[in-house]
């Protein structure tokens, strides 16, 4: 069963949860996830309304908000209200006013498709920066323009994908470190290697494979394909590990498929989940999205 297949029955049985004002969050599939009404983004919020966003994410993980119209600097400004964003190490898709938004976009500057994904590393499941030693707590992105067919995001529950996993396994994976490598992933995606002063400023940095969330203290995987092996286990078994961790974590049962509207804002928990993006036709779809990550704590 599909996530929006889930959230069709499910929004069908739940009634809208209303906050202050006219906000309304209505879950969007059995998996996570809750769209969030009558609210402008581009507009600073009071108190009560944040407190309520921010209540809406602790609870459904992803929250969207559609029909959006966001300048640069709006978008920084609502990113802001969770705490301090990144400045990717990977300059050249940073936005040139605004550094905070990385840019992905198969559009170039003369208004024609470019015929490639602008980031292959998006492609594969991950979790966002988790390859730095203070990874993202949050990832908003803004869909401008949006592909008619493809370029979905799909996202994965890193939660029930712990509770989901054989007791013997948890015993197994207890206590393990694995090694996040953001070059290493890249190469594996076909980008390029990064620059000796992009690798100086995001060295491999070590997680341990089960963390705690510093919100709910639930146990969940924390696994990307950023991890290029495991602390003090042989390359080929730590890499043999990680594969079937990653078939376990993305089964359908643990997986929600956002598909996008432009104007759509999206906004995840890192630290409970992974996602990727699926292809499209780059030379036929456009596909703009700006992308605000909020950081989050050392994972313990």
């Amino acid at each position: 069963m599909s996530g929006d297949a889930a959230g069709v029955r499910l929004t069908a049985m739940v009634s809208i949860e209303t906050v202050p004002g006219a906000l309304h969050v209505t879950p969007i599939s059995s998996v996570m996830g809750g769209e969030v009404r009558g609210i402008d983004l581009s507009r600073p919020l009071d108190e009560p309304t944040w407190r309520a966003i921010e209540a809406a994410f602790h609870r459904y993980k992803l929250l969207r908000f559609p029909g959006q119209r966001l300048r640069e600097a709006q978008q920084v400004a609502f990113s802001r209200y969770f705490g301090d964003l990144q400045i990717h190490v990977l300059e050249q898709f940073r936005h040139p006013q605004q550094p905070e938004i990385y840019v992905l976009s198969n559009v170039d500057k003369t208004g024609n498709t470019t015929g490639r994904h602008p980031d292959r590393g998006t492609l594969v499941w991950h979790s966002d920066l988790s390859f730095q030693r203070r990874p993202a707590l949050a990832t908003i992105l803004y869909g401008m323009e949006v592909p008619r067919r493809g370029g979905e995001t799909l996202f994965a529950d890193m939660v029930a994908a712990y509770d989901a996993l054989p007791e013997a396994m948890k015993s197994r994976i207890a206590g393990i470190r694995a090694i996040h490598d953001l070059d290493y992933s890249r190469t594996r995606a076909g980008e390029p290697p990064m620059t000796p002063k992009q690798r100086a400023e995001a060295p491999p940095v070590d997680h341990p494979l089960v963390r705690t969330h510093p919100g709910t203290g639930r146990k969940l995987l924390y696994i990307s394909n950023h991890v290029s092996h495991m602390e003090g286990m042989p390359i080929d078994e730590g890499r043999a590990l990680l594969d079937e961790l990653m078939e376990h974590a993305t089964q359908e049962r643990f997986v929600y498929r956002n598909t996008w509207q432009s104007g759509d804002v999206v906004m995840w928990d890192n630290r409970c989940t992974m996602h990727r993006a699926t292809e499209y036709d780059a030379a036929e779809e456009r596909r703009i999205i700006h992308r605000t990550v909020v950081l989050g704590d050392v994972p313990v």
